[in-house]
């Protein structure tokens, strides 16, 4: 019965070392497969970092226009 345990328990740790390497190997591959786009992305002129967020606000930086005068009758 121990022996049956002991090997369970082996089995599992060689598992979720296993796991562990493959999730690993997969962040590289992912890093990588990240840092390639980005080099083509700037091969063909786009800045680099993320894009500024949208929004429909406008930023306290721009000028406000004046308001339009009413037509005159």
């Amino acid at each position: 019965m121990p022996d049956e345990v002991d090997k369970f328990l082996s089995e599992s740790q060689q598992l979720e070392s296993r796991r562990q390497e493959l999730i690993k190997d997969l962040l590289r591959q992912k890093e990588a497969a990240v840092k390639a786009f980005d080099e083509k992305l700037a091969k063909l002129g786009y800045p680099d970092g993320p894009a500024p967020k949208r929004t429909h606000h406008k930023r306290a930086s721009e000028p406000k226009e004046p308001p339009k005068p009413a037509p005159a009758n």
